[in-house]
């Protein structure tokens, strides 16, 4: 059992593999490793993702202000351009049905740290789906810097652990057929 807040479902091959996010933080950095089991195919668990860019599927009440994360997959998918917003961080890299990665925007970080993130699909078992999100996050040297990345791990922890079960349930029960992710022509993708 992980004590530190950085690892919740995860393997240990997940939390050592390689991340798009993991060279997008200057300095010393920890990451932090969620993982869930999806019964989806990666195509319509990434439509799901995209939906990322407008609502948190987390604690609604904390991180939507009270609104409710849509419970349907939207008919137009979400921009997935780079810069666009996602969560609070801003596009920097994806590729469809694989990964979206976002950095935190500078204003954010210069009051609470570099921070990055991605999340990758990949397909597991004959129909499913082992989403992976790896947070990369800025250490501090003094005490009280530690302290914070500590409390900001575990509240990361508690907020995505939600988001990623929300995720999974609404992506087993979508009966909708997956739809194509961004092309290779499309900005937002690499």
């Amino acid at each position: 059992m992980d004590l530190s807040g950085r690892v919740w479902g995860a393997t240990r091959a997940e939390q050592s593999a390689s991340y798009p996010c993991d060279l997008l933080v200057p300095g010393r950095s920890e990451g932090w490793t969620r993982a869930v089991d999806i019964a989806a195919p990666p195509g319509l668990v990434f439509r799901w993702l995209r939906q990322l860019t407008i609502a948190p599927y987390s604690y609604d009440w904390i991180g939507f202000r009270g609104r409710k994360s849509p419970r349907v997959l939207l008919p137009a998918p979400p921009d997935l351009s780079l810069g666009a917003p996602f969560l609070v961080f801003e596009i920097a890299g994806v590729t469809a049905d694989e990964h979206i990665t976002g950095v935190l925007p500078e204003a954010l970080a210069g009051r609470h740290g570099h921070m990055a993130v991605s999340y990758t699909l990949r397909p597991h078992g004959e129909t499913g789906s082992r989403l992976v999100v790896k947070v990369v996050a800025e250490t501090g040297e003094t005490t009280g810097r530690r302290l914070r990345r500590r409390l900001l791990a575990w509240g990361d922890l508690v907020m995505m652990r939600k988001q990623l079960l929300t995720l999974k349930e609404l992506s087993e029960g979508s009966t909708a057929s997956p739809a194509p992710g961004p092309s290779a022509a499309d900005p937002g993708a690499e």
